[in-house]
């Protein structure tokens, strides 16, 4: 292909010893406020659109994902003071709009409506959180998709937005303090012109006082000996203590700080000084503070901490079992304690002193979606998804342990016409790696089949419904997700197979799936296609470089390509717990060997490749992409295209409105399809 020439600049560094070559480095420049980077969008833009529309697949995945998408979803209920809210969205609507139930509409009414916010739909209603009383809402605006949030306040009973309003807020969640105020977490207002691509330090908890100015706040909790540790504050159930959970990368680890609430001064006091384990918060009876820890325990425990007299006294309620501990929660006087079993979820409850009452009978093989309820509460919610199970929402009874559905879901698609494997194959050294295997019930030998893989940051990769990839499916391929080292699925041990130093085992998990894929005959030799997005796009880039012959066709997401630069941008600097730092030489020569925008095979015949991103996304810049995509359209890879889809008004991916999703999947399903040979079913 005659691609749009871009421009090749001399920059050459030194480093380690050895000269790199980093010729794209302009397009890092925020595309927001460079014409030189914005010209090159438009022209990349414009020559990738006319080659996605011209696919003769496109057509029929658009209509097929506008079908899918267009069904009732309901979210997690919160009931306060009375009232109940949750998020609705009727099918197509491009933002979940923000429900209330209450004696004057037990149907449920309209509470806020981020339709209305932007012409586009890209302005989206974020986290949200009712005061105790019921009577206030705070909730977080998430512009174009950046991690940048807005705080506002909107009143239950009218519907009226109040005029607190609240700027710089990121990485923050909203803890009220009794129904009269919140904290939250922000970080000072960038400089101009660097919102997006400028690194973040300092982040403070902060009290907002309903009915103040901003900068009345008060700050609650800051470390400015340490700049790089960022903070979240939450307050228990009961009102009577604030616990602040710091962190300073990706890692899973934490240190603790709390202060009684309203009782002395509000001082913070460290009761987990350093961040040598994991602790994570989910709630207080009076004097009792209770979290999930990893301290002596790589598969978690329960412990819970006594502030009753002048030190802590730390007591493990439950020990760590042979599954993951996911999560847990306190609903109706018992523990409700969420695993990861072979990728698959349990729930397990307990009495408050540890004893072991049932397990929770679940819908299937999947995963919960979240779990809400209060130590007083005789009811609890939590929501369920599989393969084949769009989210659905369970009221329970946390005493007999029985769970009903709590707003049914009409499906627009046959559960039954598919079949869901979990397959375990083996890596290049022989590690048992667990992989999910979804395709028609009636496919008739190997089908071309998308792989996806993400193998990072202690996150796992359980089952769950996704509309879009419905559509691969209805249309007969098959789709693989493989739980890689690096992941969350097994705990510390499996994380720490994966990341720095051994971040190559990551690539050669997910080099072994598609290999058994063929192997095994549920993938033709030409059919495989690599998908994954963020971390998974890094993934995606890497495994290609690695084994550009094993793939028909590759999409990486928003991935982080550039590895030895990513720790200058936004949120990069967090990463290191999982990358490695660039700047310490033996951290720098792994980082060398495998970074996708460095180690492109040029002149070898690679797949078809559809990099795509966002002018918005300040978590991973785009410029990863921008520098990834340039290169490979210079490096004379074979006969296949190498194209960048770049959204507008759009981020990372969290608040991008249902009619880009659609768009960008009818694209990409259509790219994947077309070089893997599918045709599509109508």
């Amino acid at each position: 292909m005659t691609y749009p020439q871009t421009e090749r600049g001399d920059v050459v560094e030194t480093l380690f010893g050895e000269t790199v070559a980093d010729p794209y480095r302009w397009l890092e420049a925020d595309v927001r406020v460079d014409a030189k980077v914005a010209a090159w969008v438009a022209e990349q833009s414009a020559f990738t659109d006319a080659y996605l529309k011209a696919l003769p697949e496109r057509a029929g995945f658009e209509r097929k994902l506008k079908g899918l998408f267009d069904y009732a979803r309901y979210g997690l209920p919160r009931a306060e003071g009375g009232r109940t809210f949750y998020t609705y969205n009727s099918g197509l609507m491009n933002q979940a709009q923000l429900m209330v139930r209450d004696q004057a509409s037990p149907a449920g009414r309209v509470l806020l409506d981020p339709n209305g916010w932007a012409s586009d739909g890209a302005t989206a209603l974020d986290a949200w959180e009712p005061a105790p009383d019921g009577a206030t809402v705070a909730y977080t605006v998430q512009d174009g998709g950046s991690d940048w949030r807005t705080m506002k306040f909107v009143r239950a009973a009218d519907g009226a937005v109040l005029a607190d309003e609240l700027k710089w807020v990121k990485f923050s969640a909203i803890a009220w303090v009794g129904s009269e105020g919140v904290l939250y977490s922000r970080f000072d207002a960038p400089k101009e012109g660097e919102a997006f691509q400028a690194l973040n330090y300092n982040q403070t908890v902060w009290y907002h006082r309903l009915g103040t100015p901003q900068s009345e706040d008060r700050p609650v909790l800051a470390t400015p000996d340490k700049p790089k540790w960022g903070h979240i504050a939450q307050v228990t159930s009961d009102a009577r203590w604030m616990v602040v959970t710091s962190h300073e990368g990706t890692d899973p680890l934490s240190a603790v700080a709390v202060a009684p609430i309203g009782r002395g001064d509000w001082k913070p006091r460290w009761i987990v000084p350093d961040m040598t384990a994991q602790w994570d918060f989910f709630d207080g009876v009076g004097d009792t503070l209770w979290f999930v820890s990893s301290k002596d325990a790589p598969l978690k425990k329960v412990v819970k901490v006594d502030m009753s007299g002048t030190e802590p006294v730390f007591t493990t309620v439950v020990e760590q079992s042979d599954a993951n501990l996911e999560a847990a929660g306190i609903i109706g006087g018992r523990l409700f304690l969420h695993y990861l079993r072979d990728v698959k979820a349990q729930v397990n409850l307990h009495d408050l002193d540890g004893r072991f009452v049932k397990e929770l009978e679940l819908p299937g093989v999947g995963s919960l979606t979240g779990v809400s309820g209060k130590p007083q509460d005789r009811t609890g919610y939590f929501g369920f998804t599989s393969f084949t199970m769009p989210g659905t929402v369970y009221r329970f009874d946390p005493q007999s342990g029985k769970a009903t559905v709590w707003q049914k879901i009409a499906l627009n698609f046959a559960p039954d016409d598919y079949r869901v494997e979990q397959v375990f194959y083996p890596s290049k050294d022989g590690t048992r790696i667990p992989m999910f295997v979804v395709r028609r019930r009636d496919a008739k030998g190997p089908v071309p089949t998308i792989l996806y893989g993400y193998g990072g940051f202690n996150i796992a990769l359980p089952p769950a419904y996704s509309a879009a990839r419905m559509a691969w499916l209805e249309s007969g391929g098959a789709y693989a997700i493989a739980n890689l080292r690096g992941g969350g699925e097994y705990g510390d041990a499996w994380h720490d197979a994966g990341r720095r130093a051994r971040k190559q085992n990551v690539f050669d998990d997910f080099i072994a799936a598609g290999e058994w894929l063929i192997a095994s005959g549920m993938t033709p030799r030409d059919g495989l296609a690599v998908e994954g997005g963020s971390n998974g796009g890094l993934l995606v880039g890497a495994v290609v470089n690695q084994r550009p012959d094993l793939f028909a066709a590759a999409h990486p997401a928003v991935g982080v390509m550039d590895m030895l630069r990513f720790d200058r941008f936004t949120a990069g600097r967090y990463w290191v717990d999982d990358y490695g730092r660039p700047d310490v030489e033996a951290d720098w020569k792994v980082l060398r060997a495998y970074s996708p925008y460095h180690n492109i095979a040029a002149g070898k015949p690679y797949p078809a490749v559809l990099v795509t991103t966002a002018d918005t996304d300040d978590r991973v810049v785009p410029g990863h992409s921008f520098k990834y995509a340039a290169a490979l359209q210079a490096a004379g890879l074979g006969p296949k295209p190498q194209l960048i889809r770049i959204e507008t008004r759009a981020g990372h991916g969290s608040g991008k409105p249902v009619s880009k999703l659609i768009e960008e999947s009818a694209d990409v399903f259509a790219f994947l399809a077309h070089w893997t040979g599918l045709q599509p079913k109508d």
